[in-house]
């Protein structure tokens, strides 16, 4: 397996472990959604795979200074993505996913994720 396929497979089964998130296809890729709201996406961009974070604004900005990553194009500002193709962070990953997830996330949601 490539090393892609691994940080994708790697990243769904961390989205899936996350409390009321489930896969869903639109756009004609994956979407992770805590409820009904979207946290992850993967997708393909300029021919490239990438994973999109749905992060706070002040997240965007210290995201996309990092080599690899980039503004979502149909993310309003909200989103940063990440060439999947290259060399990837999986602390970065995993990290982006729960942060991700707790932007998105209804106080519920957190409360079980922090085992609370």
């Amino acid at each position: 397996m490539d090393r892609e396929s691994q940080i994708m497979l790697a990243a769904r089964e961390r989205c899936l472990s996350l409390p009321e998130c489930r896969e869903t296809g639109s756009w004609g890729h994956p979407n992770f959604r805590a409820g009904k709201r979207t946290y992850v996406t993967f997708e393909w961009i300029q021919g490239r795979p990438s994973i999109a974070f749905r992060v706070g604004a002040a997240d965007v900005e210290r995201l996309l200074g990092r080599k690899g990553s980039f503004l979502t194009p149909y993310g309003r500002g909200q989103w940063v993505s990440l060439w999947a193709d290259g060399r990837v962070s999986w602390k970065l990953v995993a990290s982006l996913i729960e942060q991700s997830y707790r932007t998105v996330a209804l106080k519920g949601m957190i409360a079980i994720l922090d085992g609370t």
